[in-house]
């Protein structure tokens, strides 16, 4: 018989599913392409309702470069809030 034995006959000995839990880098890394697009299409999309009230434009290729560095905390934030869904949806 391979494995640990449990000191309690009703409890695992092992619990389940967190061998195969995924860390918040990993979500936030694999999230990171698309929350950094988002991030530019708002970036875009908000000097463009700033120009109104006489805010400066902002190019999509601004856009795209200032959402480079925002995109990593977000992306981080992306990754706690999937990571809190995962956990719900598991218990």
């Amino acid at each position: 018989m391979s494995g640990t034995r449990s000191p309690s006959l009703k409890a695992p000995a092992t619990e389940p599913g967190i061998e195969g839990r995924w860390p918040v880098w990993k979500l936030a890394l694999l999230l990171w392409p698309a929350v950094t697009a988002t991030v530019a299409i708002n970036l875009f999309m908000a000097a463009l309702m700033l120009r109104v009230v006489g805010g400066t434009p902002l190019g999509p290729v601004a856009a795209l470069l200032w959402s480079l560095p925002l995109g990593i905390p977000a992306s981080w934030l992306a990754g706690r809030w999937v990571r809190r869904l995962l956990d719900e949806a598991e218990s």
